[in-house]
Protein backbone atom coordinates (compact mmCIF):
# COMPACT_ATOMS: atom_id res chain seq x y z
CA UNK A 1 0.00 0.00 0.00
CA UNK A 2 1.10 3.28 -0.97
CA UNK A 3 2.11 5.77 1.81
CA UNK A 4 0.89 9.25 2.55
CA UNK A 5 2.99 12.52 2.55
CA UNK A 6 2.13 15.57 4.46
CA UNK A 7 3.88 18.57 4.12
CA UNK A 8 3.74 21.81 5.85
CA UNK A 9 6.14 24.15 8.54
CA UNK A 10 7.69 24.08 11.50
CA UNK A 11 5.73 26.57 13.95
CA UNK A 12 3.13 29.24 12.70
CA UNK A 13 3.53 32.22 14.86
CA UNK A 14 6.52 34.57 13.38
CA UNK A 15 5.88 38.25 12.99
CA UNK A 16 7.75 38.84 10.25
CA UNK A 17 5.25 36.43 8.09
CA UNK A 18 2.66 39.04 8.90
CA UNK A 19 1.63 40.80 5.82
CA UNK A 20 3.72 38.38 3.49
CA UNK A 21 2.21 34.90 4.15
CA UNK A 22 -0.58 36.01 6.47
CA UNK A 23 -3.02 38.35 4.96
CA UNK A 24 -2.32 42.07 6.68
CA UNK A 25 -4.81 43.03 9.48
CA UNK A 26 -5.21 39.14 9.81
CA UNK A 27 -6.16 38.50 13.65
CA UNK A 28 -2.86 36.68 15.18
CA UNK A 29 -5.74 34.01 17.03
CA UNK A 30 -6.44 33.39 13.32
CA UNK A 31 -3.20 32.08 11.90
CA UNK A 32 -3.00 28.83 12.69
CA UNK A 33 -6.53 28.39 10.99
CA UNK A 34 -5.28 30.17 8.32
CA UNK A 35 -1.94 28.15 7.44
CA UNK A 36 -3.99 24.99 8.60
CA UNK A 37 -6.48 25.68 5.82
CA UNK A 38 -3.33 25.88 3.63
CA UNK A 39 -0.91 23.04 4.39
CA UNK A 40 -1.57 19.24 5.95
CA UNK A 41 0.64 19.39 8.80
CA UNK A 42 2.17 21.65 11.02
CA UNK A 43 5.06 21.23 13.67
CA UNK A 44 4.13 22.72 17.58
CA UNK A 45 7.62 23.29 18.54
CA UNK A 46 7.03 25.61 21.59
CA UNK A 47 6.47 22.28 23.50
CA UNK A 48 10.21 22.29 23.10
CA UNK A 49 10.22 25.13 25.04
CA UNK A 50 8.29 24.49 28.01
CA UNK A 51 5.31 22.93 29.05
CA UNK A 52 2.20 23.79 27.65
CA UNK A 53 -1.28 23.39 28.59
CA UNK A 54 -4.22 21.06 27.92
CA UNK A 55 -6.46 24.11 27.10
CA UNK A 56 -3.86 24.93 24.04
CA UNK A 57 -3.93 21.56 22.58
CA UNK A 58 -7.24 21.61 22.63
CA UNK A 59 -7.66 25.19 20.77
CA UNK A 60 -5.31 23.97 18.18
CA UNK A 61 -7.32 20.90 17.59
CA UNK A 62 -10.18 22.69 17.32
CA UNK A 63 -9.12 25.46 14.47
CA UNK A 64 -7.69 23.18 12.38
CA UNK A 65 -9.63 21.01 9.48
CA UNK A 66 -11.16 17.25 10.66
CA UNK A 67 -8.00 15.25 8.69
CA UNK A 68 -5.00 18.09 10.02
CA UNK A 69 -1.92 16.63 11.68
CA UNK A 70 0.23 18.10 14.04
CA UNK A 71 3.72 16.82 14.96
CA UNK A 72 4.52 17.30 18.67
CA UNK A 73 8.04 18.56 19.52
CA UNK A 74 9.48 16.99 23.03
CA UNK A 75 10.87 19.37 25.82
CA UNK A 76 14.35 20.42 25.69
CA UNK A 77 14.40 20.02 29.17
CA UNK A 78 14.46 15.97 28.26
CA UNK A 79 16.93 16.29 25.90
CA UNK A 80 18.90 19.35 26.15
CA UNK A 81 19.56 19.18 30.03
CA UNK A 82 18.19 15.52 31.07
CA UNK A 83 20.13 14.50 28.13
CA UNK A 84 17.40 11.67 28.04
CA UNK A 85 18.76 10.04 31.19
CA UNK A 86 16.69 9.63 34.38
CA UNK A 87 13.79 11.30 32.41
CA UNK A 88 10.69 9.44 33.55
CA UNK A 89 9.20 12.18 35.33
CA UNK A 90 9.89 14.86 32.63
CA UNK A 91 8.20 12.50 30.42
CA UNK A 92 5.30 11.71 31.99
CA UNK A 93 5.20 15.45 32.72
CA UNK A 94 5.06 16.60 28.86
CA UNK A 95 2.24 14.11 28.39
CA UNK A 96 0.41 15.27 30.99
CA UNK A 97 0.87 19.19 29.28
CA UNK A 98 -1.73 18.71 26.80
CA UNK A 99 -0.53 16.13 23.75
CA UNK A 100 -3.51 13.79 24.40
CA UNK A 101 -6.37 16.67 23.61
CA UNK A 102 -5.05 16.66 19.94
CA UNK A 103 -6.83 13.23 19.77
CA UNK A 104 -7.09 11.84 16.49
CA UNK A 105 -4.63 14.68 14.73
CA UNK A 106 -1.58 13.57 16.79
CA UNK A 107 0.91 13.10 14.66
CA UNK A 108 4.79 11.81 15.47
CA UNK A 109 6.68 12.97 18.36
CA UNK A 110 10.07 14.67 17.66
CA UNK A 111 12.93 14.21 19.71
CA UNK A 112 15.54 16.57 18.81
CA UNK A 113 19.30 16.20 20.60
CA UNK A 114 21.54 18.78 21.10
CA UNK A 115 24.70 19.34 18.88
CA UNK A 116 26.71 18.40 22.21
CA UNK A 117 25.29 14.79 22.78
CA UNK A 118 27.03 12.29 20.92
CA UNK A 119 25.84 8.63 19.93
CA UNK A 120 25.61 6.52 23.10
CA UNK A 121 23.95 3.31 21.95
CA UNK A 122 22.91 2.32 25.62
CA UNK A 123 21.87 5.71 26.43
CA UNK A 124 19.47 6.17 23.45
CA UNK A 125 18.27 2.47 24.02
CA UNK A 126 17.34 3.37 27.49
CA UNK A 127 14.97 6.31 26.73
CA UNK A 128 13.73 4.14 23.35
CA UNK A 129 12.34 1.58 25.87
CA UNK A 130 10.56 4.62 28.26
CA UNK A 131 8.30 5.89 24.94
CA UNK A 132 4.89 5.57 25.03
CA UNK A 133 3.90 3.19 22.05
CA UNK A 134 0.36 4.37 21.52
CA UNK A 135 -2.19 6.68 23.47
CA UNK A 136 -3.27 4.40 26.41
CA UNK A 137 0.34 4.10 27.30
CA UNK A 138 0.69 7.46 27.39
CA UNK A 139 -2.24 7.99 29.34
CA UNK A 140 -0.77 6.02 31.82
CA UNK A 141 2.70 7.53 31.76
CA UNK A 142 1.10 11.33 32.43
CA UNK A 143 -0.94 9.77 35.66
CA UNK A 144 2.77 9.45 37.02
CA UNK A 145 3.61 13.11 36.65
CA UNK A 146 4.75 15.92 39.21
CA UNK A 147 3.58 18.92 41.22
CA UNK A 148 4.65 20.65 37.83
CA UNK A 149 1.46 19.96 36.39
CA UNK A 150 -0.88 19.45 39.04
CA UNK A 151 -4.29 20.87 38.68
CA UNK A 152 -3.83 21.32 34.70
CA UNK A 153 -2.50 17.29 34.34
CA UNK A 154 -4.90 15.49 31.18
CA UNK A 155 -3.92 11.92 31.41
CA UNK A 156 -6.79 10.08 30.15
CA UNK A 157 -7.34 9.30 25.93
CA UNK A 158 -10.81 8.96 23.91
CA UNK A 159 -9.21 6.00 22.23
CA UNK A 160 -6.12 3.81 21.87
CA UNK A 161 -4.27 4.59 18.40
CA UNK A 162 -0.26 3.86 17.76
CA UNK A 163 2.20 6.56 18.82
CA UNK A 164 5.39 7.67 15.99
CA UNK A 165 8.37 8.67 17.62
CA UNK A 166 10.95 10.49 15.54
CA UNK A 167 14.97 11.44 16.10
CA UNK A 168 16.66 14.17 15.18
CA UNK A 169 20.60 13.87 15.86
CA UNK A 170 23.43 16.97 15.42
CA UNK A 171 26.44 15.45 16.64
CA UNK A 172 28.87 13.39 13.94
CA UNK A 173 29.52 10.47 16.22
CA UNK A 174 25.79 9.50 14.54
CA UNK A 175 27.09 8.82 11.30
CA UNK A 176 27.46 4.96 11.93
CA UNK A 177 25.57 1.79 10.93
CA UNK A 178 24.90 1.21 15.04
CA UNK A 179 22.58 4.74 15.06
CA UNK A 180 20.20 3.06 12.20
CA UNK A 181 20.05 -0.42 13.26
CA UNK A 182 19.50 0.23 16.70
CA UNK A 183 16.28 2.54 15.43
CA UNK A 184 14.91 0.07 13.70
CA UNK A 185 15.12 -2.18 16.18
CA UNK A 186 13.17 0.49 18.47
CA UNK A 187 10.77 1.37 15.48
CA UNK A 188 12.37 5.35 15.81
CA UNK A 189 12.21 7.04 12.87
CA UNK A 190 15.31 9.00 11.58
CA UNK A 191 14.72 12.67 11.27
CA UNK A 192 15.84 13.51 7.67
CA UNK A 193 17.35 16.81 8.71
CA UNK A 194 18.54 18.84 6.06
CA UNK A 195 20.70 21.69 7.96
CA UNK A 196 23.01 23.36 5.32
CA UNK A 197 25.89 21.16 5.82
CA UNK A 198 26.12 21.88 9.52
CA UNK A 199 24.55 18.80 11.05
CA UNK A 200 24.33 15.05 9.55
CA UNK A 201 22.43 14.69 6.71
CA UNK A 202 21.33 11.12 7.04
CA UNK A 203 18.78 9.36 4.81
CA UNK A 204 18.15 5.89 6.11
CA UNK A 205 14.48 4.65 7.00
CA UNK A 206 14.26 3.25 10.27
CA UNK A 207 10.61 3.05 10.47
CA UNK A 208 7.12 2.64 8.50
CA UNK A 209 7.75 6.45 8.06
CA UNK A 210 9.88 9.06 7.41
CA UNK A 211 10.21 12.77 9.29
CA UNK A 212 11.86 15.56 7.28
CA UNK A 213 12.56 18.62 8.38
CA UNK A 214 14.00 21.15 6.01
CA UNK A 215 16.26 24.42 8.03
CA UNK A 216 17.42 25.56 4.19
CA UNK A 217 20.04 23.68 1.78
CA UNK A 218 22.15 26.83 1.91
CA UNK A 219 21.86 28.85 4.55
CA UNK A 220 20.82 27.62 7.84
CA UNK A 221 16.94 28.67 8.78
CA UNK A 222 17.24 31.29 5.83
CA UNK A 223 17.49 30.38 2.20
CA UNK A 224 14.77 29.20 0.40
CA UNK A 225 14.91 25.90 -1.40
CA UNK A 226 15.19 26.33 -5.21
CA UNK A 227 12.92 25.07 -7.76
CA UNK A 228 15.86 22.41 -8.98
CA UNK A 229 15.82 21.69 -4.94
CA UNK A 230 12.34 21.07 -4.29
CA UNK A 231 12.04 18.59 -7.39
CA UNK A 232 14.57 16.50 -5.50
CA UNK A 233 12.43 16.59 -2.03
CA UNK A 234 9.50 15.87 -4.45
CA UNK A 235 11.26 12.76 -6.15
CA UNK A 236 12.64 11.39 -2.20
CA UNK A 237 9.26 11.77 -0.99
CA UNK A 238 7.58 10.13 -3.57
CA UNK A 239 10.07 6.56 -3.40
CA UNK A 240 9.64 6.49 0.44
CA UNK A 241 5.61 6.62 -0.04
CA UNK A 242 5.66 4.28 -3.18
CA UNK A 243 7.45 2.17 -1.04
CA UNK A 244 5.01 2.12 1.93
CA UNK A 245 6.12 4.77 4.14
CA UNK A 246 4.19 7.68 5.04
CA UNK A 247 6.19 10.85 5.03
CA UNK A 248 5.93 13.92 7.03
CA UNK A 249 7.66 16.99 5.59
CA UNK A 250 8.38 20.36 7.99
CA UNK A 251 10.10 23.39 6.57
CA UNK A 252 12.15 25.44 9.57
CA UNK A 253 13.71 28.11 7.05
CA UNK A 254 11.41 30.90 8.28
CA UNK A 255 13.90 33.89 8.81
CA UNK A 256 12.84 35.24 5.71
CA UNK A 257 9.39 34.24 5.28
CA UNK A 258 10.54 31.18 2.79
CA UNK A 259 8.94 27.80 4.55
CA UNK A 260 5.36 28.08 3.96
CA UNK A 261 5.64 29.04 0.42
CA UNK A 262 8.20 25.77 0.04
CA UNK A 263 5.99 24.02 1.65
CA UNK A 264 3.10 24.78 -0.66
CA UNK A 265 5.11 24.45 -3.33
CA UNK A 266 6.49 21.03 -3.11
CA UNK A 267 2.77 19.96 -1.82
CA UNK A 268 1.74 20.80 -5.19
CA UNK A 269 4.74 19.07 -6.81
CA UNK A 270 3.29 15.91 -5.12
CA UNK A 271 0.08 16.45 -6.71
CA UNK A 272 1.46 15.92 -9.83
Amino acid sequence: MRGVARVGISGWTYPPWRGVFYPKGLPQRSELGYAAGRLATIEINGSFYSLQHPSSYRSWHDQTPDDFVFAVKGGRFITHMKKLRGAETALANFVASGVLALRGKLGPLLWQLPPTLGFDAERLADFFARLPRSTAEAAWLARHHDARVDGRALTDTVEDRPLRHALEVRHASFVTPEFPALLREHHIGLVVADTAGRWPFLLDVTADFVYVRLHGDVELYASGYSEAALDVWAGRVRAWTDAGRDVYVYFDNDMKVRAPFDAMSLAERLTR
